[in-house]
């Protein structure tokens, strides 16, 4: 009987470089999108979910929840592909800054850059430090961090 093994498309640990950039295809926040993370998180803030009372903020209107924007960030670095199939997992967030706010109809993407490598190979991969800059259709910085994931090495998918 013969196993399936399911294609890998991601990067192996020893594929990542210092200075190298991936960027994300863009993603436009939506109504929906605040109203849904809202009811996941219970986070039900009147910024996010009171048309008429965010009039009077500073921000003139509502805004994404900063956590609906780092999860948004995660799911377009996700799917450029770079770490299907190589992640070990998610380590850390060392740091992150919500720099602008996000409003609904703007359309982020991330422009990712390779900081660190270290090998691993007690764990069969090694570590990645990524920094990442979330930008808006305006080419403004609305969040920014350092992320660090755990990465397979080929040597031990071999």
């Amino acid at each position: 009987m013969s196993q399936a093994r399911s294609t890998v498309r991601g990067m192996y640990f020893e594929e990542f470089e210092i200075g190298q950039q991936i960027v994300t295809s863009g993603r436009t926040i939506t109504e929906s999108d605040i109203v849904i993370f809202a009811g996941l998180s219970g986070d039900y803030n009147q910024i996010h979910t009171d048309a008429e009372h965010s009039k009077t903020t500073p921000f003139g209107q509502r805004v994404a929840h900063g956590l609906l924007g780092l999860s948004v960030a995660s799911g377009l670095a996700v799917q450029t592909g770079m770490m299907e199939g190589t992640v070990i997992a998610f380590r850390e967030i060392s740091s992150w800054k919500f720099v602008k706010p996000i409003f609904i109809g703007d359309t982020i993407h991330v422009v990712m850059e390779v900081k660190e490598t270290k090998a691993l190979p007690r764990v069969g991969g090694g570590s990645v430090v990524i920094e990442l800059n979330v930008k808006n259709q305006n080419d403004e910085t609305v969040m920014k961090g350092i992320w660090n994931a755990l990465i397979a090495s080929k040597e031990a998918a071999e």
